[in-house]
């Protein structure tokens, strides 16, 4: 990076991103994945267990919940991941990735940990919204710093697979789930107690990884920090270098910008809703149609068991794994195409497939086409596609804005995607599970094959072609304004 003759007064050439995006993999980038891309994972193992722990905390010899009370806490939980997204997401694009990737998963271990601990609902209510708000953080945190430091050629499969892992933590929980319940093992006040501490524990070993983990070099020279954006890049090619044992290629290419320590919102809002307006939108679509998909489907799928194919209660538990493999293994599998065969293509196919899967699943399914079994393994089939799909809605929010909001974006279309299809699509599906009446279940399964499809269509033919091309050349730097 280099300041020029040529550049005017206050400008700056940079080639940080060429020269991140030149770089071969090599530990340091597993490094990074493991150590940030784990928070989904432990997500996926935190919701799964509240979720089968549920019953145990309405026994009388815990903490004698009411059904009420469960469905309460985990709308303390959505509302604390909703505001949690959007207050760090501002946070982490004027104060920097690491600060607050520190920060939030810190405030998750609290959470988690304080849960254990909780002597009644509303001290239970206050540390689960206390863990949201941790990992509502995190989203916008962590897929801002992935996004930044791994290099462009790789970028859409490893966000892919990152935010796939939050089924491997769900496959976890549920199994975790079954001995933690089992009175043979724990007591009925210590199994639940113990799920929460081994979250808190697990956390806490990954707050110590993150230490080593860098600033993103590109925030920090938009931020009119160079010097240290210069040491940093120079760092990671020379860690880089030696863990591959071979010289770095030549970086190409530069950026001119006008590095400045804080953006305006006026600046920030004129970009995501007038230049970006088109993006913003589609981007919008693709998070509420897959969170509608996964909401409708992951919290009414126990109920659709007990209720219309007689499986114990205890043993719901068991049929989330096969369903979690499907959403760990599709985006493994399908991720390097989102990098080969395109964004809009792979966004195009996944969404439209999983939507047409579920609308042939629900009409089987009322038709009395599925057992138990069946409907799992239709499930899993739907989800493998689909959890790539919800993993490429993420992808897409995290690199079609500018770098001095692309924190902000990912949070606010989390919460907004999270607002609607957390609340609306279990509360929809709650009443027609309820009405015992198969039909209107495949109405509201075609409601959501159908926002897929158009979603699917929609990227289709308004989205961005970002495979293998520099963040900066998807969305120029609001730094390159004078």
């Amino acid at each position: 990076m280099t300041a020029t003759s040529e550049a005017p007064p206050g400008a700056v050439r940079i080639d940080i991103p060429a020269r991140m995006d030149r770089l071969p993999w090599s530990r340091f980038h597993l490094l990074v994945v493991i150590a940030l891309g784990v928070t989904w994972v432990l997500d996926g193992l935190e919701v799964t267990i509240v979720g089968a722990l549920g019953p145990r905390l309405q026994d009388k010899a815990s903490l004698g919940l009411t059904a009420a009370d469960i469905g309460a806490l985990a709308s303390s939980y959505l509302v604390g991941a909703v505001l949690g997204a959007l207050g760090f997401g501002w946070l982490t694009d004027r104060f920097g990735r690491k600060l607050i990737f520190f920060t939030t998963l810190g405030i998750y271990v609290a959470g988690v940990g304080l849960s254990a601990i909780a002597w009644d609902f509303w001290s239970m209510a206050a540390f689960r919204f206390l863990t949201g708000v941790g990992i509502g953080g995190e989203y916008a945190a962590v897929n801002s710093a992935i996004d930044e430091l791994m290099p462009a050629r790789l970028r859409g499969r490893v966000a892919l697979i990152v935010n796939g892992s939050f089924w491997a933590g769900a496959a976890l929980g549920s199994l975790a789930s079954v001995a933690l319940l089992d009175l043979s093992l724990f007591a009925v006040d210590v199994g639940w107690r113990l799920g929460f501490a081994i979250g808190a524990a697990l956390g806490l070993l990954i707050l110590f990884t993150r230490r080593f983990m860098p600033e993103s070099p590109r925030w920090l020279a938009c931020h009119d920090r160079v010097p240290e954006g210069e040491a940093v890049m120079a760092e990671i090619e020379r860690k880089v270098s030696e863990e591959t044992g071979r010289d770095l290629p030549p970086a190409r290419g530069e950026l001119l910008i006008h590095p400045r320590k804080t953006f305006g919102f006026g600046l920030i809002f004129s970009s995501m809703l007038g230049q970006y307006r088109g993006r913003s939108a589609l981007v919008l679509l693709l998070m509420v149609a897959q969170a509608f998909l996964y909401n409708a489907i992951f919290f009414s799928y126990g109920l659709i068991l007990t209720k219309f194919h007689g499986v114990p209660e205890a043993h719901v538990g068991l049929y989330l794994v096969p369903f979690a493999i499907g959403n760990v293994i599709g985006p493994i599998v399908l991720g390097p195409f989102f990098d080969t065969v395109g964004r809009r293509r792979m966004i195009f196919a996944t969404y439209v497939l999983s939507g047409s899967l579920l609308l042939a699943t629900g009409y089987l399914f009322a038709r009395g086409a599925f057992g138990p079994v069946g409907e799992t393994a239709a499930w899993c089939v739907i989800f493998f596609f689909a959890s790539a799909a919800a993993s490429a809605a993420y992808l897409t929010a995290s690199e079609v804005f500018p770098l001095e909001v692309r924190a902000l974006a990912i949070a606010a279309f989390y919460a907004i995607g999270t607002g609607l299809g957390g609340v609306v699509a279990p509360y929809v599906f709650g009443v027609l599970i309820g009405g015992g009446d198969v039909w209107p279940i495949f109405w509201g399964y075609a409601f959501a094959a159908a926002l897929m499809i158009v979603a699917g269509v929609a990227a289709l033919i308004w989205g961005i072609d970002a495979e293998g091309r520099s963040l900066e050349e998807i969305a120029a730097p609001l730094s390159q304004i004078p």
